[in-house]
């Protein structure tokens, strides 16, 4: 049984929380990336993933639309020899490009909800854990885009729009908070096929 209980529910529906941390999704692009596609990265986006991958790769990449409206982008890179059985054993880079807004504290009391579903957090852990994504998460618009950038065993780092925000330092954060996409037990399955370039009868 789970220690820890969540504050209320803000209204949002199962699937904007995923807006915000995972839902259905349309479509799958997942390739390597290679030197030539780099150069032709925007900057930011570049320099978000070499400071995190050696030699990354854009494993997955999924369209969020709800209600026929789109929610977001999402997109996942890594280094070539990832394994999608052992995500929390790889470094990687979320990025999410928002088509809509959403504001800070559902985004970090959803985030908390479902990264319960693939592991008992103690009452203590989910206190220190939604301070620290009420720090971290801002309140998005469309166009903005928000990166995760994780590395085994250290702090996980986030971007907002090209600026780095306050880090969570607790390395149990990290396989937690990607696991909402990444993990078996993620509340979304489809998604994390698509993002892991599992699903190869993806439309693209």
């Amino acid at each position: 049984m789970r220690d820890y209980t969540p504050p209320a529910e803000p209204q949002l529906s199962r699937r904007h929380v995923l807006a915000a941390t995972s839902a259905a999704v349309m479509s799958l692009l997942a390739f390597p990336l290679t030197p030539a596609q780099a150069q032709g990265q925007p900057a930011m986006h570049l320099g978000q993933i070499s400071s995190v991958l050696r030699q990354p790769r854009l494993r997955g990449e999924a369209q969020l639309r709800f209600f026929g409206f789109s929610v977001y982008q999402a997109r996942l890179w890594t280094e070539p020899e990832f394994e999608a059985s052992a995500y929390a054993d790889h470094p990687l880079v979320l990025e999410l490009l928002y088509a809509r807004s959403l504001q800070s504290e559902a985004i970090a009391e959803r985030s908390l909800t479902e990264m319960q579903r693939g592991r008992t957090i103690s009452r203590e852990q989910g206190s220190t854990w939604l301070a620290a994504m009420r720090r971290t998460f801002p309140d998005v618009s469309e166009g903005d885009r928000l990166t995760g950038m994780y590395r085994p065993g250290q702090a996980t780092h986030f971007e907002f729009n090209g600026q780095l925000r306050a880090p969570v330092n607790d390395k149990a954060f990290g396989p937690a908070f990607f696991g909402i996409w990444l993990a078996e037990s993620t509340s979304e399955p489809a998604m994390r096929r698509q993002l892991l370039g599992l699903d190869t009868k993806a439309p693209r």
